[in-house]
């Protein structure tokens, strides 16, 4: 394809094997869903799991599987940047030049991936900010203030246009 990151990533991975039921499922190469969609099985209709234990082991779970983000990795690793799970990190993405708007496959992947990141990264920085996922699996991150993002749509938004700026969803996110 002729975009190193890319090829890269299309190379077949080995991923860590999750106990039975603990874990969404992925919804592609990066996970964006519980197979189901809408996390019932599991207790609740918000897919965290219900009970405060097996909630909190199934925020981490999610936690865990979105915070994978192996395309952007990739993508910010070609480009020199170590992506730490840091707001520094937003603001350097928000810098990177975007030779992936000419590939709409990438591009699309890319979009899951930077909004995935997005709400690692406010979710380790805000207490209290949790995953949820929405109708269809759709993953959502909820401020303590009750304030759902849609961080993939975000994050979309950022890899077709570039905007809005990472750096400046997370400012705002954050601001008390």
């Amino acid at each position: 394809m002729g975009i190193r990151f890319f090829d890269r990533w299309r190379t077949p991975r080995r991923r860590r094997a999750a106990p039975a039921g603990d874990t969404p499922t992925a919804g592609g190469p990066h996970g964006t869903g519980n197979g189901t969609g809408n996390g019932a099985e599991h207790g609740s209709e918000d897919g965290t799991g219900g009970g405060t234990e097996n909630g909190e082991d199934r925020q981490e779970a999610m936690a865990a599987l979105f915070a994978e983000c192996g395309l952007l990795r990739e993508l910010a690793e070609s480009e020199g940047l170590r992506l730490d799970d840091r707001a520094d990190s937003l603001t350097a993405l928000d810098q990177v030049l975007p030779r992936w708007r000419d590939d709409p496959e990438v591009s699309d992947w890319l979009g899951n991936d930077a909004g995935l990141y997005l709400g690692t990264v406010i979710r380790r920085s805000v207490p209290g900010a949790r995953w949820r996922l929405a109708a269809h699996g759709r993953p959502l991150l909820v401020l303590p203030t009750g304030l759902e993002l849609d961080v993939t749509t975000l994050g979309h938004s950022w890899a077709d246009q570039g905007a809005p700026q990472l750096s400046a969803v997370y400012l705002a996110a954050t601001d008390d």
